[in-house]
């Protein structure tokens, strides 16, 4: 199977306490599934990367998951994906995921969720790479962390150049589209949006 495109998400190992972000997760990767599209993620079995996987699988679409060997040993890995790369360590995980994927995408998750979409929004602004970057802000749950960032562009700490190479929304099948949308173009077109 061909696929068009990959989206890389980034969601939480658990599901949190708002129905809302169950649901999210779903109409992810049933979007994502009838698309003809491929997710990447982390590789677990459970939370809200379960249930993006999960979905993805039922509409059809392809489930790559990659995860480190000291999560295969407690058991958290999904074995149902159509590829599951074990790997050593956290930063092959990333780095693996970050190479298999068109566009990124973050869902409500925790610590690890804030790492890998600051990670990659950091690679983004350096040049590492080209690819659209999106915060679903599922039921306002990302709306703190962005009043906080504005306050880190008022204090010049954080341009607004960089601010826009993050593209928030919090309706999933339209901001997939448009990650989709900008993942097809040039990438100096890209550059030009910021």
């Amino acid at each position: 199977m061909t696929v068009a495109f990959s989206v890389c998400v980034y969601c939480g190992s658990r599901c949190g306490t708002d129905p809302a972000f169950g649901s999210a997760a779903a109409e992810v990767g049933t979007w994502i599934g009838q698309h003809n599209g491929q997710l990447v993620y982390g590789g677990g079995g459970a939370g809200l990367m379960r249930v993006v996987a999960d979905a993805t699988l039922a509409a059809g679409g392809r489930v790559v998951g990659v995860i480190p060997q000291s999560l295969v040993d407690r058991e958290w890995a999904h074995h149902g994906c159509s590829e599951l790369h074990i790997v050593q360590t956290m930063h092959d995980r990333k780095r693996m995921m970050a190479e298999r994927a068109d566009a990124f995408l973050a869902l409500p998750g925790g610590l690890g969720t804030l790492e890998e979409l600051f990670e990659v929004w950091t690679w983004r602004q350096l040049g590492y790479h080209d690819k659209p970057i999106g915060l679903l802000n599922v039921a306002g749950y990302y709306d703190r962390l962005r009043e906080f960032l504005n306050v880190s562009v008022e204090q010049q700490l954080v341009g607004d150049w960089q601010m826009r190479l993050i593209r928030a929304d919090n309706d999933p099948a339209a901001l997939l589209q448009s990650l989709v949308d900008a993942a097809a173009i040039s990438p100096a077109a890209r550059l030009d949006e910021i």
